[in-house]
């Protein structure tokens, strides 16, 4: 009996240890990869998040475009979206926002886009063939992402006229913002990154490279992000759509750069002293 009660003990006992040994084993590896995630995000010195859903504007359209004699005219659906009227959310994105308004963004070979208030306004386009973007814009100049609310087209231009235009079918990626100078903390603790894209859905076939004064970022949604962490100063961001295998498209005006300014308040830092 008392044999067989020293067997149990033992058996007990070596049971507990394998347990401890098992659980023991899980807790570090755990450990492991929570310090391999905080590792790796201490790494980075720019931090990359969501964008809250946004008013979405279902309804928003343009439904014509023309460009003759130096003056665009644009047609948009009578809905619920408006040129010049604050988005009702812009309070909450803590993001620049425009005082004038919604707006067209006009992108032309993908140089910084023309804010634009109204439907009919003068441009200059040179003479030649040229990539063109418009979008319907919320007041705090994040893009409505529906074929409807766009216009991308391949133009020929004389004169200040479009001669010809056609469906533009390759993939692209045109920047859209940050752009220009933020100033004071509440348009720089956050800046929005945002981007348009033309034939290409990412996550499946392609992704963004964000090369955020050289650090890279790659995204796979296509949705505004904030960017947090950039110094006061001059920043650089280039984006780049590679494949999914991480290979540069060959297609017209890829990579894009742009070059943005940070700058702190003097109101704001006097009041701070």
């Amino acid at each position: 009996m008392r044999n067989s009660r020293l067997l149990l003990l033992l058996f007990l006992s070596i049971f507990m240890a394998a347990c401890n040994n098992t659980k023991n084993t899980e807790v570090d590896e755990a450990e492991e990869l929570v310090g391999d995630a905080i590792e790796e995000s201490q790494d980075m010195k720019y931090e990359l998040s969501r964008f809250e859903p946004s008013t979405e504007y279902a309804d928003a359209a343009i439904t014509g475009m023309t460009y003759k004699n130096g003056m665009f005219n644009f047609t948009l659906a009578d809905g619920e979206y408006k040129l010049g009227m604050q988005t009702p959310d812009a309070g909450q994105k803590m993001c620049a926002n425009s005082d004038k308004g919604q707006h067209i963004h006009l992108i032309v070979d993908n140089a910084p886009y023309s804010a634009q208030y109204t439907p009919s306004f003068e441009y200059d386009i040179a003479d030649g063939d040229h990539y063109l973007l418009a979008f319907l814009s919320r007041s705090y100049h994040e893009s409505i992402k529906t074929e409807a609310a766009s216009v991308i087209k391949k133009i020929a231009v004389a004169n200040k006229s479009i001669t010809s235009e056609e469906d533009v079918t390759e993939p692209m990626v045109f920047y859209s913002r940050p752009k220009g100078t933020y100033t004071g903390k509440a348009n720089t603790d956050k800046v929005m990154l945002d981007f348009y894209l033309a034939n290409a859905t990412l996550g499946e076939d392609y992704r963004v490279k964000a090369d955020i004064n050289g650090e890279v970022h790659y995204i796979t949604s296509w949705e505004p992000f904030y960017i947090m962490g950039l110094p006061m100063g001059e920043n650089t961001i280039t984006l780049t759509l590679e494949d999914i295998d991480g290979n540069k498209v060959d297609t017209p005006l890829n990579p894009v750069t742009r070059t943005f300014t940070l700058e702190a308040d003097p109101m704001e830092e006097a009041a701070n002293q």
